[in-house]
């Protein structure tokens, strides 16, 4: 049995409101000075923050008294309309008809229309999954445009009891009559983290762990920089563990191809802290084709996505539709996507260690 308690964004104020208390979860409403309303979910080791009514952000995570979201120079979500105007927040969802940074033939905003667009309703589920107690916040956007797209998304966070692992789901249905083309990325922003171990059930090998060789246009080259990627392009390996924090300005980007999966078919990846804990994420291909890496640590922003699953990869609409990475929903159609992620404390990380080199790691995909 599932109770649901709808939220109201109302009541979101200055002062913080707890609205539901469940044994170690509990749930409250407050207000960034910027005047962004957001909702704090709690268990006994940690915290998310989530902003219901914008996008379905995931603007901060600690666990275990360990921050996970990029560094950046946000100290507050703020009014947006575009990503980039608020671009601090630990988790976004990319999308959804269009993803990416635009390219020339492109006039798409930059990572599509949904990361800050406006939510119709939130409410919060409180209820019990396989044995299991788990608190919930679920969002839900109605986006209709005439002569153009019609489409329900219902993006969510998950928490369980006592645990450093949370769910990230999105859910998005096709309400038109015709077809419907679907983008979509969890954008999951760690932070950066000097000497932090890749480890993934991949080689680091060109052809497994393929740098991005295209510079986007938010990228100003040099010399260097081109030489630098044409040296990861032969050998990724150097980026296997962040040991030269500089060559992460600018951004470097890599395409993970044929991840290892267990029985459910799952995939996971983690970065390893060089104290011995880390941060982990597993999902399941079928459902995101493609991972992406972005590593960037300038003077401003330090972000270490180390996996970023995806139904495509980020060069903008025309390009992705020229490589066949544009999914088509068909009328009623719904597509579901969930990824598990978060702290991995030291005894998890070597769990997370021993089980992604248990996945199969063949040299080609």
């Amino acid at each position: 049995m599932t109770a649901t308690i709808p939220l109201h964004e109302a009541l979101a104020g200055e002062a913080e409101r707890r609205i539901l208390t469940a044994g170690e979860f509990s749930a409250s409403l407050f207000r960034f000075h910027t005047g962004i309303a957001a909702l704090r979910l709690r268990n006994a080791r940690g915290e998310v923050v989530v902003l219901p009514w914008m996008g379905g952000i995931i603007w901060s995570a600690r666990f275990d008294g360990v921050q996970l979201a990029m560094q950046s120079g946000f100290d507050a979500p703020r009014p947006a309309r575009t990503i980039a105007e608020t671009y601090g927040c630990f988790a976004f969802h990319s999308g959804l008809l269009r993803n990416g940074v635009p390219g020339p033939e492109d006039d798409h905003a930059p990572h599509g229309e949904f990361p800050c667009a406006p939510m119709d309703r939130a409410w919060l589920e409180l209820g019990e999954e396989e044995g299991e107690l788990f608190l919930r916040v679920v969002s839900l956007r109605d986006h209709v445009m005439g002569f153009g797209p019609h489409y329900l998304a219902q993006p969510s966070v998950t928490l369980r009891p006592s645990a450093t692992l949370f769910e990230i789901g999105m859910a998005a249905r096709n309400l038109s009559g015709k077809p419907m083309e679907l983008m979509y990325m969890a954008h999951i922003n760690f932070t950066f983290v000097p000497g932090g171990r890749c480890v993934q059930p991949a080689p680091f090998t060109p052809e497994r762990t393929a740098v991005r060789r295209a510079v986007p246009a938010h990228v100003t080259p040099n010399p260097a920089y081109l030489a630098l990627i044409a040296s990861l392009a032969a050998d990724p390996s150097r980026m296997a563990t962040l040991g030269e924090p500089a060559l992460y300005d600018p951004e470097q980007v890599f395409y993970l191809h044929g991840l290892g999966t267990d029985a459910r078919g799952e995939t996971h990846l983690m970065l390893a802290r060089p104290e011995g804990d880390g941060f982990g994420m597993s999902y399941a291909p079928a459902a995101f084709p493609q991972t992406v890496r972005w590593i960037l640590n300038d003077p401003d922003q330090k972000v270490a996505a180390f996996a970023l699953p995806s139904t495509c990869q980020p060069e903008g609409y025309a390009a992705e539709k020229r490589k066949g990475h544009v999914r088509l929903l068909a009328p009623g159609e719904e597509a579901r996507f969930a990824v598990r992620t978060g702290y991995l404390d030291h005894a998890a990380t070597a769990r997370m260690d021993s089980l992604i080199a248990s996945l199969p790691q063949d040299p080609s995909p």
